[in-house]
């Protein structure tokens, strides 16, 4: 009788040592809030009470500070965090950017298994015949209890809700040369593709230039846009960003509202390795549309570092060399992103191959053409040019304000092309060489402007509203959205 007790303690201790297992609640790890003045404090948001924040500390001190205290990021996302609970309150929140989900560590189940069938024999030739039903009946007792105590471990999941508020965010820094928008399924990106913080075209050598400029596009509402989606869903089977896919148009936008290519051209030959990219990583298309081709990392010299650089068309964001929160950038997965600390996905840009996206991690519909869908499109003004063997261009200047001036040299020699455009829609190239010059001009497309109206989120002193003006809302203008 003994040995049937110690059987049956051995299985109990087996099932609370290798079984029980509880989430650490200490390991959480606490926001850390910045302030306008450069100091910061880690804690957890408790409430909002007009305009005023109430944060808790990890020793359970709460604190409050104005809200104009804190950086305007913070500002930003303490107000989705605001509207994110008022909608939970009011019943109007349906999901949430992580889940807690329920997953089975199997390994564990398979060892507790063997390790009964081992106690099981060992019952079975070691006991009295008699005794061997007993033995059975606590196994069997011990199983079924094993399984039902088994607890659960919560593991973080991404859903397929984005935070508008928050890729805005990104793209403040470069407005009004942008202009976003949103609505229930789409994070919209209006811009002309030309960039306003740095240069263009001047580093583009060898056989690379295909004797295209930059001419301002025309990527806006309410059919032109570029469209991030606000439901990303990851791939079972992420698909390549190779020569074999996504060959035509963009794969992502970055946050100055240039549009970003895959890195190889579509004659598939990696178009920085071929010297066919200016100094930024970028060169114009056949429709005279700027584009970059590698990830636009310089855009770290006006914005933060801690924000994305660039949003992928599958809605995931890419970053530069460090992580969101700031730290150092971790190992990165075969589509050259990974998850970060608070379960969303993300890729990261590097200065080499595959420079941003390996493969696209979220779900995306590839066309026939080997273009990614929806996307917005260039307009040509004329027809497209061959490549010019030998051409470096040496500058790109403006020509007035509706042009620009292309030099390079071939051969030794000095060219030019000077061109303009009228608010009419009429493009003049005048293609200037050693010899004389040419002129070529074309009925093109009426050159666009962005929309000037602009966002503003205000928190009233009245307890626990928060007003946002314009109001009423409209497409340009919503309420913070639940996270």
């Amino acid at each position: 009788m003994k040995r049937i007790f110690f059987l049956v303690a051995m299985i109990g201790f087996l099932n609370t040592v290798v079984y029980g297992h509880n989430v650490d609640i200490s390991a959480v790890k606490l926001h850390e809030w910045k302030f306008n003045d450069a100091n910061s404090v880690e804690a957890s948001l408790l409430m909002v009470k007009g305009d005023m924040v109430y944060l808790e500390k990890s020793n359970s001190e709460v604190v409050h500070f104005p809200l104009q205290a804190f950086s305007s990021i913070e500002q930003v996302y303490i107000k989705e965090r605001y509207n994110r609970i008022q909608d939970v309150n009011s019943g109007r929140a349906s999901t949430s950017n992580i889940i807690l989900s329920q997953s089975i560590d199997y390994e564990k189940y398979i060892l507790v298994f063997i390790s009964l069938l081992i106690l099981s024999g060992i019952g079975y030739y070691r006991l009295p015949r008699a005794k061997v039903k007993f033995v059975n009946f606590f196994l069997a007792t011990g199983v079924l209890a094993t399984l039902y105590s088994f607890e659960k471990a919560p593991v973080m999941k991404t859903t397929s809700v984005t935070a508008p508020a928050s890729i805005d965010s990104a793209f403040v820094p470069f407005k009004p040369n942008v202009s976003t928008s949103w609505d229930n399924n789409y994070f919209y990106v209006e811009s002309q593709g030309i960039p306003t913080t740095h240069g263009m075209m001047v580093g583009i050598s060898n056989h690379g230039w295909q004797q295209q400029v930059p001419i301002p596009q025309c990527y806006l509402l309410p059919s032109n846009a570029w469209s991030i989606p606000l439901n990303p869903a990851m791939a079972t089977s992420p698909i390549p960003v190779d020569s074999m896919h996504f060959t035509r148009g963009a794969i992502a936008i970055a946050v100055n509202g240039v549009p970003i290519f895959n890195p190889h051209t579509n004659t598939g030959v990696d178009a920085y390795l071929d010297g066919q990219l200016d100094n930024y990583g970028g060169h114009c298309g056949r429709a005279d549309d700027y584009h970059y081709h590698t990830a636009p990392l310089h855009l770290y010299g006006t914005t933060n570092a801690k924000l994305p650089i660039a949003y992928a068309f599958d809605g995931f964001a890419v970053y530069g060399s460090v992580e969101p929160d700031g730290s150092a950038m971790t190992t990165l997965d075969a589509n050259h992103g990974h998850y970060g600390t608070n379960g969303v996905y993300h890729y990261h840009g590097t200065a080499t191959a595959p420079y941003m996206i390996a493969k696209m991690a979220g779900k995306v519909t590839e066309d026939t053409t080997h273009q990614l869908i929806p996307q917005a499109a260039a307009h040509p003004v004329r027809p497209g040019l061959t490549p010019l063997s030998g051409a470096l261009i040496t500058s790109c200047v403006p020509n007035g304000t509706n042009g620009y001036i292309v030099t390079y040299t071939l051969s030794g020699q000095t060219y030019q092309v000077s061109y303009s455009w009228t608010t009419t829609g009429v493009y003049t190239f005048n293609f200037i060489n050693p010899s004389g010059t040419t002129t070529s001009t074309y009925n093109g497309f009426v050159p666009c402007h962005l929309p000037t109206e602009v966002k503003q989120f205000i928190i009233s002193c009245a307890d626990e509203q928060i007003e946002l003006f314009p109001n009423p809302f409209g497409k340009n203008s919503e309420a913070l959205p639940v996270q």
